[in-house]
């Protein structure tokens, strides 16, 4: 049994997969107590078994060797630095050589959709993972892009597609995350006026009407969709996937955002598949499962 952690910026995921198979589920809110709460759940989900390994995925930078997250601006950052690995050991009385693999939460979900996914068996795709923050990873020849500080592929969220717009909370100007990840959006309704809580409502308030909706709606999926050129431009890929919360609203998405791809394209370029999971919410928990099992192995 692989025990999954996805700290998510919204809520941790945890699954208990079975041969790649999800067996059981839950997910908790993040808060004050996320560790603590994630611990909890993870422990009621393994029902008393030992994991043959965990796998754990967090939102930012990683040193992988450490199983620490480097940096994360504004994400739980009671993860910065933190060896996660003697973490899930002790939170859960795992014996000291337990297999503990620690991934990148977009590269993870890439992982997931590539092998038991939407978008088995593809070696050169992409992934953007829309939900609070905008992640994205590559994969190349079959293999993750990583760099040589495990930084490439993983902040295609902070490409700037708006030079006039406002700085990010990473330190860069016009990021597409700062534009159009899911606290950004609520923060530009909020700003407008809009009673709307979530993205969700967002496009059925904009479909009904809601001028301050569309506003924000449209101005949204031309951050998704140049941020998805800018991957295209840079790794060639044959498969876009495209996964996370905000996918919830699948094709009032995913369609526009092709669309624009297609339209902004270099001239010559492929014109790649776009792909959303059957089951978004659990791309990076699949991509864990497979990470840990390796591991493990």
């Amino acid at each position: 049994m692989e025990l999954c952690i996805d700290f998510g910026g919204s809520e941790i995921k945890l699954g208990a997969f079975e041969q790649a198979a999800p067996v059981r589920t839950a997910a908790v809110p993040v808060g004050d107590g996320d560790l603590e709460a994630a611990a909890a759940a993870a422990a009621g989900l393994t029902a008393g078994r030992t994991p043959d390994a965990v796998g754990i995925a967090v939102p930012g930078v990683l040193d992988r060797a450490g199983k620490r997250m480097v940096r994360a601006h504004d994400k739980h950052p009671r993860l910065d630095g933190l060896d996660l690995g003697a973490w899930v050991r002790d939170a859960l009385g795992l014996p000291a050589g337990a297999t503990v693999a620690v991934e990148n939460d977009a590269r993870a979900a890439l992982v997931g959709e590539t092998t038991a996914g939407s978008a088995a068996g593809a070696r050169n795709a992409v992934l953007m993972t829309l939900g609070t923050g905008i992640g994205t990873a590559a994969l190349i020849d079959g293999a993750l892009l990583r760099g040589a500080h495990d930084h490439a592929g993983i902040l295609g969220g902070h490409l700037t597609v708006d030079l006039d717009a406002p700085r990010c909370n990473c330190g860069n100007v016009g990021c597409a995350e700062s534009i159009a990840g899911a606290w950004a959006i609520r923060r530009d309704l909020a700003a407008r006026g809009d009673a709307v809580a979530d993205v969700r409502e967002m496009f059925a308030a904009a479909a009904a009407g809601d001028a301050a909706a569309a506003a924000v709606r449209d101005r949204a999926i031309r951050a998704w969709g140049a941020t998805a050129v800018s991957l295209c431009h840079a790794y060639d890929p044959e498969v876009v996937v495209l996964s996370g919360g905000i996918m919830r609203a699948g094709g009032a998405v995913s369609a526009p955002v092709e669309a624009y791809v297609r339209d902004h394209l270099w001239t010559s370029s492929h014109r790649p598949a776009f792909i959303v999971p059957d089951r978004p919410d659990l791309s990076v928990l699949r991509g864990l499962a497979v990470l840990a099992a390796d591991t493990h192995s």
